[in-house]
């Protein structure tokens, strides 16, 4: 997803514009110095930020304002209008800042203010005494909920030291681009690091990869690595993710079968593509789907096998689900549901009906499992996933658990879930990191993730396990709808195609009910 660029439309705000195109809540699209910058108003404060979201890159004038600040309308980042903080992943930067002076009825818009690089923590209540730092933060686990907590923590002014240990081979990356852009060739490779080695050095954050924990020892607050070196640590955080399920049929462990999760992985079905024709995905799953899409923009013949009906039936439900198989058949996929595999060899899958098809590349997309097994040899509390308290804390003081292996207190279910979902790991990445600092605040976060079909995005917020209704609002044919999931009548989730406002509204207010 890429929105405009262009720096030059609508107005010049150095010249000035009416006080009275500008309402309250209103936004005006213009530029400054030849940069694109928006005009929000709040009340009686006007505000000059950029005009494109610090993530994709999705223009903010589409976007909501709010008490809270500027709302993107593609994935929901927050965005703090006085300073351009992005509060809420899964953008991190800020955005950029310029003077604004109001006049004779007009407001003018003068110099871009220098970037922040650090933010205010929270105020302290008068009784609080304030806090002391740790002296020492570990984070186990590379991906979006510890590369999120190393960042914030930096970002609120945490000065010691900060030691973050990743199992994978390259620093954190930007994963939903590895099943989508960048593995469908429209994404350089260099689009995918969610940033560059030098901001680890600059702020101090020793990010040690090729690295994996074999022991964590509560009582001496101590984490063992697999060779033998000891750390030590004040808190924290443990953001271990998931790992795919492993294609478990003979011949699953050949050359040319691979499943999806690193950016060694999406490296080596790359490679792999150049010299496939036909391939074959393992599961209807959204990665295996997103797979299935990107394979087809390259070119390849695509089949997809799968023991369900319908695809993503029990996520979306079955209109949503029928929608997204005729989409792929649009595009050449060919489904074989009801049907599993039961053996690989080098050139075929074979399924367990006896039929055969021709494979030169097999891709696993039978979904994830939590990794806990270090959790659990640390004895910590386990409940299909770590078990945590609104605030991201397990039963052992001062370990926090985030990302796709936290089990949390979801205020708008009434229920403890674990979800999967890229924008909920970093945005409990961020909420754990302000809690390592004690600030004690609970994660009330409404879940949201967005998948992507060849041009068609999904977007989806809340969570809902079960539904006894769907309410569609427009047309999933046209791609233009809004479905709603209710439970005993209440709304559980919503899933949308191109509604963008309408799924950031949905999402605002599930977070004020």
């Amino acid at each position: 997803m890429t929105g405009s660029t262009s720096e030059t439309e609508g107005p010049d705000f150095g010249r000035g514009v009416a006080e009275s195109e500008l309402a309250d809540g209103a936004k005006l699209a213009g530029h400054v110095g030849g940069e694109a910058v928006l005009l929000v108003r709040r009340g009686n404060e006007v505000f000059a930020v950029s005009a494109h979201c610090t993530h994709y890159n999705a223009p903010l004038v589409d976007g909501v304002v709010s008490d809270d600040g500027l709302h993107c309308p593609w994935h929901h980042t927050l965005f703090d209008l006085a300073t351009g903080e992005a509060r809420h992943a899964p953008a991190i930067s800020p955005l950029g800042r310029w003077s604004v002076e109001r006049r004779g009825g007009k407001i003018y818009v003068g110099a871009k203010r220098e970037e922040a690089k650090r933010f205010p923590r929270a105020a302290k209540g008068p009784a609080q005494e304030p806090a002391q730092e740790p002296d020492s933060i570990v984070i186990v686990g590379g991906g979006a909920a510890g590369f999120a907590a190393a960042e914030m923590l930096r970002r609120r002014g945490y000065g010691r030291k900060l030691v973050m240990l990743s199992s994978d081979a390259a620093a954190p990356v930007d994963r939903p681009n590895l099943s989508k852009d960048f593995l469908a060739g429209k994404a350089p490779e260099d689009w995918l690091p969610l940033r560059g080695d030098d901001f680890y050095a600059e702020n101090e954050i020793e990010l040690r990869l090729d690295t994996t924990v074999g022991a964590i020892e509560p009582r001496d607050k101590e984490v063992v690595l697999t060779n033998g070196v000891s750390l030590g640590y004040d808190r924290l955080l443990l953001a271990t993710g998931a790992e795919p399920n492993q294609v478990a049929v003979p011949g699953g462990n050949l050359p040319h079968v691979h499943t999806l999760r690193s950016l060694a992985d999406c490296r080596a079905i790359v490679a792999r593509m150049e010299n496939a024709q036909r391939a074959v995905v393992l599961g209807a799953s959204f990665i295996g789907l997103e797979v299935a899409a990107s394979l087809r923009e390259r070119g390849i013949e695509v089949h997809v096998v799968a023991p369900e009906a319908r695809p993503l039936e029990r996520i979306l439900g079955p209109e949503l689900g029928d929608f997204i198989r005729a989409l792929h058949e649009e595009h050449g996929v060919v489904f074989h549901l009801g049907k599993t595999a039961s053996g690989i060899d080098e050139h075929r899958v074979t399924l367990a009906d006896g039929s055969r098809l021709e494979a030169d590349l097999v891709i696993g997309g039978l979904g994830v499992r939590p990794r806990t097994a270090l959790a659990e040899r640390a004895g910590l509390a386990l409940d299909r996933g770590v078990s945590v308290n609104a605030c991201l804390e397990t039963n052992a003081p001062g370990i926090f658990a985030a990302g796709d292996i936290a089990r949390w207190p979801d205020p708008h279910s009434g229920e403890k879930i674990r979800v999967e979902h890229w924008v909920v790991a970093e945005r409990q990445g961020q909420a754990a990191a302000l809690n390592l600092l004690d600030e004690r605040k609970a994660f009330t976060a409404v879940p949201f993730f967005w998948s992507q079909h060849y041009d068609i995005p999904i977007n989806y917020v809340g969570h809902a396990a079960t539904w006894d209704d769907i309410e569609i609002d427009g047309s999933i044919a046209s791609r233009d709808c809004l479905l709603r999931y209710r439970q005993n009548g209440k709304i559980k989730a919503v899933a949308s195609i191109f509604r963008d406002r309408e799924s950031l509204e949905a999402e605002m207010g599930m977070e004020k009910a």
